[in-house]
């Protein structure tokens, strides 16, 4: 089921949030959990979105509209370049889409 946004009148359907805050929700329950249980994130550690180096705009383009941006491969151009010469091809697909919302 889709993140819908904010609940509001004409609603469509779907979770009545945002994704980002979903995200939220997740990163602050894992910050809470006892450190001795599965799921628990450490207070030291930064929100996930800045760990993995993707800005919250970029991260709701690649949360919906994942398959209009990528048709094949999706990584940094370096794993691209792995996959490529791995899989004997020539073109790096979706370079730009994958450094515009990646890197």
């Amino acid at each position: 089921m889709p993140f819908a946004g904010n609940p509001r009148n004409d609603m469509p359907a779907g979770l009545p949030f945002k994704l980002t805050d979903y995200l939220e929700l997740v990163e602050l329950t894992g910050r809470v959990i006892r450190d001795d249980k599965r799921g628990h994130i450490e207070h030291n550690i930064p929100p996930i979105l800045q760990r993995l180096g993707i800005e919250p705009e970029n991260w709701m383009e690649l949360t919906t509209k994942f398959e209009e941006n990528f048709k094949d491969l999706v990584g940094s151009p370096t794993l691209l370049d792995d996959a490529i010469a791995l899989l004997n091809r020539k073109r790096r697909p979706s370079l730009q889409n994958c450094q515009a919302l990646l890197s």
